[in-house]
């Protein structure tokens, strides 16, 4: 559970990488980031992809994305992430009348069966009734979850 609310960002990436017949190739690639704000999600995705990406790259695009929450997965064959608009079912008391809310939320599995599974999961957890509305296979390649770890060198802004 996260202590601090923040805001899912789809950040992409511009770089030469080495085929695997030994050509260059400029390739553009999506992620996607937990941060505060435009420039902390800069801040991070540049921070992630240096550990990945040998030489230069460019953030090329940086959007708000319209994610309510992110279903990770511990399973090695998730390698896929996959964007899913479920409706929130609820009944307007005066009315009587079925109300639906569309929310996305996404989704990590390594199949669009095994993501339908991780939502009902998820969200069998819940006294919500909802239905899928529809759950699509995205270009997302890897999702930064905002961890509070501090690195060594920060120092505490106050001691006591």
């Amino acid at each position: 559970m996260r202590s601090r609310t923040a805001t899912w960002f789809e950040c992409k990436i511009r770089y030469e990488k080495v085929m695997e017949d030994g050509l260059q190739k400029t390739i553009t690639e999506n992620y996607v980031v937990d941060a505060l704000s435009f420039s902390e999600a800069e801040e991070r995705i540049i921070e992630e992809m240096s550990s990945y990406i040998s030489g230069e790259f460019d953030v090329k695009d940086i959007k708000k994305a319209a994610y309510k929450e992110v279903f990770f997965s511990d399973s090695d064959t998730a390698d896929k992430w996959y964007k899913a608009r479920l409706q929130f079912i609820t009944i307007d008391e005066k009315t009587e009348k079925e109300k639906r809310s569309a929310v996305t939320y996404l989704v990590q599995a390594g199949t669009f069966n095994a993501a339908v599974k991780n939502i009902d999961e998820v969200m069998g957890g819940t006294m919500i009734d909802y239905v899928i509305a529809s759950v699509t296979e995205t270009t997302i390649m890897d999702v930064f979850e905002y961890t509070q770890t501090q690195k060594k060198d920060d120092k505490p802004e106050f001691e006591a």
